[in-house]
């Protein structure tokens, strides 16, 4: 919001501050001062002069020499290139020592052999945007208004000896997107109270508002406030100089009188407003309503826009000419033939011109003040302003009347705390004439006393609700500066971790010491990969409206997000690549509103575990290098028992033979895998191995308590068997059996040797186990583990029709 101090200074007495000073107490009140801009400082010898002749220079297309009274003795000699330069036209002259804003500075020279005695400027040479340039003086000079003083400053007639303080205004303090709002938020800075110019509307009394329109609203949630009036027998003129001076500033570009007024009032009062040409309504009925699948309405930028029943469109009862609150239409627009005016004023429901807004990708001026809300007390104030100012410019009258659909009317918000409460919260020791000045120089109506305070807000400051909202104001308007610096005082509560935060930890020690280093992902990403690598069945969640494609939906796997990481350091050289994470993950709760919130851990790997060394030889990672980190990390947390690998093919994106589900039991608790090999190539990477694993599920695992034994007095022995089985046995399975019939002094199995190949018939494959046994208790005899050994040896004969070796 560019507030211009001039104009400002309409409402207040602002000659005891300097913009500069206003900028920073502004700041200190909670609303942000991004620059104040003052080119008085720095625009010098800018004069109003008239042309006296103007002639096209010899051997030249474009320039010419032209004779200035500039209020001197003599007239100049300027040569000018603009296009409109003629005689009898009031201009802006820089004289020689003049300094532009673009660095330029001005002084006596010659062009082709001319003298030129200084230069013609236009608006964009004074600092001036394109954007809001009228469209009479985009490509050539300014002509200023047949009663400019010659001689005198050019300064004062663009509003070039004005300051400009630029606010960044957060949406909730969108009263300050307006000047009467800006208004009363320094007044209540500055003491003082805002001083507004009374209008009063001069009606045809002899025809009625009736007789012209009658308004129509379908959903009354979607306007609850819609008003429109009809100003007759108007001439559409270009804009009077302190109107486009004012609209300038603002950063809008004058385009004739009646759409100038609505952007003027909009300004001031907050409240966008709408000119219709009346006649190419070709209606009497104006309806509010839906849109319907497939209409169409071509906006004022020309382009055709694709409607649908998330849009809200006015229509003159049967097609839009309107899209409400964000642009009108082309076919019912304001140009140089239209007579009568029909002018609306509403408040529409402010997310669905949000929606409209974003869907179209068509943001305005408008739908940002119809998306952060209204003052709803001056919807028809302004309504009547801009009418009795376009029938004043446009020489028209205003039909009597109002026509209106009203479902809500502006109140008053009754807020009620305490004075404790305030002092308690912001630390302070005010008493209640303090607070009672705080509620006079914002203009609230309040009740203070020790025991309560009861603070009646206005409609437009429609962002108090609640008694914290009356104590920042309290604390903007006594002044954050004034509020002392004090540390909270609580008793000192000895903490330790809890079972998860230990259980998280341990889990980040294991994964650093293990060689992985931790990565944070972004939790948004794009709808495609945010199921990618999912365990959970379900579409993500997306946002309603997020910031970007690239953010539109909540991840279900932290595999996505790290696969994006790992990509990002192989294509920065980086050849060996161990990331893990540990994070929340998001999925539907058909029982909430909110998704559920699960904390999972994942890794990934590519490139070599070991590289080439004097001493080592090169080892790239593969899916038992991930699997050994895994089981590792499992026999930390005491949770291997129960623990084992299914082979799955349900993974899009993971090789097919060298994936598997983790299983406790028969629940599925993550997974670990190989990047499919399609997938790898895509990303420019070498085998990627990778793990996820849900870490609540582990958590809620009861392990029991851990029994401690002293170490066995009596030695253990072992035995060693190869067998020959098909190459689809897992491991898995033959150390089942072995369990399962190992006998109760079998004490651990470790698989040593596997082998496929010469002398291995093709389809099988050896394997190699040593079974370790040991009775506590006593020595074991020769017999017992014979016996326990051969029934193992028996059970993988039967179960897989091994061939022991």
């Amino acid at each position: 919001m560019k507030v211009s101090v001039k104009w400002l200074s309409e409402y207040l007495d602002l000659s005891a501050v300097s913009p500069t000073e206003l900028a920073e107490r502004i700041t200190l009140t909670g609303i942000e001062v991004e620059e104040v801009s003052m080119p008085y400082e720095t625009l010098t010898h800018l004069v109003v002069g008239e042309v006296e002749t103007a002639e096209r220079m010899k051997d030249s297309d474009h320039l010419n020499v032209t004779t200035v009274n500039v209020g001197e003795d003599e007239p100049v000699q300027i040569v000018c290139g603009a296009p409109n330069v003629k005689a009898g036209q009031k201009v802006i002259v820089a004289l020689p020592g003049a300094r532009l804003t673009n660095g330029l500075k001005i002084k006596k020279s010659k062009l082709r052999g001319v003298v030129s005695n200084g230069m013609i400027c236009s608006l964009d040479e004074l600092g001036f945007s394109d954007s809001v340039i009228p469209k009479k003086a985009e490509d050539g000079i300014y002509v200023l208004p047949d009663d400019a003083e010659v001689g005198s400053s050019a300064l004062p007639y663009l509003g070039l000896d004005d300051a400009i303080i630029e606010l960044d205004i957060t949406p909730n303090r969108a009263d300050a997107l307006s000047m009467r709002g800006v208004g009363y938020e320094v007044g209540a800075i500055l003491s003082q109270k805002p001083a507004f110019e009374e209008v009063t509307v001069e009606e045809e009394q002899s025809e009625n508002i009736s007789d012209w329109v009658n308004v129509q609203v379908e959903d009354e949630k979607d306007a609850p406030v819609y008003q429109m009036r009809v100003i007759k027998d108007v001439e559409v003129t270009e804009s009077p100089l302190w109107l486009q001076r004012k609209l300038m500033h603002a950063g809008i570009r004058p385009i004739d009188a009646i759409v100038d007024v609505t952007n003027y009032i909009m300004l001031e009062y907050g409240q966008p407003l709408h000119a219709f040409d009346y006649d190419a309504l070709d209606s009497r009925e104006i309806l509010v309503r839906r849109a319907k699948e497939g209409e169409t309405l071509i906006t004022l930028d020309g382009q055709e826009r694709q409607l649908s029943p998330d849009h809200l469109v006015i229509t003159n009862g049967q097609k839009p000419v309107g899209l409400a609150g964000v642009m009108g239409g082309e076919n019912t627009h304001v140009t140089k033939e239209t007579r009568t005016v029909a002018l609306e004023s509403a408040v529409f429901e402010s997310v669905l011109i949000r929606k409209t807004a974003q869907s179209l990708n068509l943001r305005s001026e408008s739908s940002s003040r119809f998306e952060k809300g209204l003052n709803r007390a001056t919807v028809e104030q302004a309504l009547n302003h801009a009418a009795a100012l376009m029938a004043s410019l446009g020489n028209g009258t205003v039909v009597s009347g109002i026509a209106h659909v009203e479902a809500q009317k502006p109140e008053s918000q009754t807020v009620t705390t305490t004075l404790a409460y305030i002092n308690r919260t912001l630390g302070t020791a005010l008493t209640v004439a303090d607070v009672r000045t705080v509620f006079e120089r914002l203009d609230f109506e309040a009740d203070v006393t020790e025991e309560t305070i009861t603070v009646t807000v206005p409609p437009r400051r429609w962002d108090i609700a609640i008694q914290a909202d009356i104590v920042e104001e309290v604390a903007r308007i006594y002044g954050y500066n004034n509020i002392p610096s004090t540390l909270p005082t609580n008793e000192s509560v000895p903490g330790e971790l809890t079972r998860e935060q230990k259980f998280e930890r341990l889990t980040r020690h294991y994964m650093e010491g293990a060689g992985l280093t931790q990565a944070i992902s972004y939790a948004l990403t794009t709808s495609a990969e945010a199921k990618d690598f999912s365990m959970e069945p379900g579409d993500p969640i997306e946002l309603d409206w997020p910031m970007s494609e690239e953010h539109r939906a909540l991840r279900k796997s932290l595999l996505s997000g790290l696969l994006d990481n790992v990509q990002y350091n192989v294509a920065r050289q980086i050849k060996n690549v161990a990331l893990y994470e540990i994070g929340h993950v998001f999925h539907h709760n058909p029982n909430s509103t909110l998704p559920d919130e699960i904390n999972h851990v994942a890794g990934m790997m590519t490139g070599n575990v070991v590289d080439n060394t004097w001493q080592e030889t090169e080892q790239p990672v593969d899916y038992f290098a991930m699997k050994g980190i895994v089981d590792e990390w499992l026999d930390h947390l005491g949770l291997t028992e129960d623990i084992h690998y299914v082979p799955t093919k349900s993974y899009e994106k993971m090789h097919p033979g060298r994936t598997a589900e983790i299983k406790w039991k028969d629940q599925v608790v993550g997974l670990i895998g190989q990047l499919h090999p399609v997938e790898a190539a895509e990303r420019d990477l070498q085998d990627t191995v990778l793990f996820e694993i849900n870490m609540e599920k582990l958590f809620a695992i009861d392990k029991g308590d851990v029994k401690y034994e002293s170490v066995p007095k009596y030695p253990g022995t072992s035995r060693d068997v190869a067998l020959v089985v098909e190459e689809s046995v897992l491991h898995e399975e033959i150390v089942s059996v072995m369990k399962e019939h190992g006998g109760k002094w079998l004490q651990s199995i470790r698989l040593f040797d596997l082998y496929q190949g010469e002398n291995i018939q093709e389809g099988k494959k050896s394997m190699a186990y040593s079974l370790a046994y040991l009775n506590p208790q006593a020595t074991l005899k020769e017999e017992e583990v014979t016996r326990d050994f051969e029934a193992v040896k028996n059970a993988l004969i039967e179960a897989f029709q091994a061939e022991i070796r």
